[in-house]
């Protein structure tokens, strides 16, 4: 994974960590747009994960880094289904930490491609 690729991914999960703080704030419901950030989110994370395993040359550890990898994975969808099902505002707050927290594991999965695992 690039620092490119993981910084990108990285922002543009911190732009809809702050969207759902808005949404958190202003006291809204989860929404379609809010829904669109995080699928878009997603997508970014899975053409990554594909671009990593046909590019090669991971230097790290391949386990720790599958692992990271496939969790980063999980945390989006599970977000949206508790930002779905909870109807006041922590349902999209939950959202908004989820978000920053891929934006860290994004960070961190470049790191354990660089070997500094």
């Amino acid at each position: 994974m690039t620092p490119f690729v993981a910084y990108a991914i990285a922002a543009f999960a911190s732009t809809v960590a702050l969207f759902a703080l808005w949404h958190s704030f202003k006291g809204f419901r989860f929404s379609n747009p809010l829904f669109y950030g995080v699928a878009a989110t997603e997508v970014l994370l899975v053409v990554a994960g594909v671009g990593a395993l046909f590019v090669g040359g991971n230097q790290g550890d391949p386990i720790l880094f599958w692992s990271y990898y496939v969790t980063t994975l999980i945390i989006a969808p599970a977000a949206v289904v508790w930002g779905i099902g909870d109807k006041t505002r922590w349902g999209t707050g939950v959202v908004a930490i989820a978000m920053l927290t891929v934006a860290v594991l994004s960070i961190r999965l470049m790191q354990i491609w660089q070997g500094h695992g």
